[in-house]
């Protein structure tokens, strides 16, 4: 095992991620380690620590690949934190999130507004609504 790629992953996924993050890796670690072992070195070590697109257009990207998946409400609700982490305000998530229902279509938006909706009412926003 690459140590630094594994050490700069896990350091930037603490960053990004926080506890969710490593609320996943945790997760993983009696079925497969190895897939928290790669989740950690190849998005967060190799993709993540690139220097030309910075972390907050980063989650910009996530969040809204996410969302237009449809399938991903997990993933998508550890990256709205992150996003919220990075520094992307609500409504730039809002829009994002708005945006996709002209690409992924609304069932897609709708499922990802109100993940964002239990997103803020865990980290206690709900005032924003």
């Amino acid at each position: 095992m690459d140590k630094s790629r594994y050490q700069k992953g896990l350091k930037l996924l603490e960053k990004i991620d926080g506890k969710a993050g490593e609320n996943v890796i945790s997760s993983l670690q009696d079925i497969c380690p190895d897939l928290a072992k790669f989740i950690i070195e190849f998005p967060f070590g190799d993709i993540y620590t690139r220097d030309t697109l910075d972390l907050r257009s980063r989650e910009v990207a996530t969040v809204a690949a996410l969302t237009a998946l449809g399938n991903c409400l997990p993933q998508l609700k550890v990256h709205l934190n992150a996003a919220l982490n990075v520094g992307c305000s609500e409504n730039e998530i809002k829009e994002i999130i708005l945006q996709m229902s002209v690409y992924a279509g609304f069932p897609a938006a709708l499922n990802g507004m109100l993940a964002f909706k239990e997103v803020l009412i865990e980290r206690g926003h709900e005032k924003c609504f």
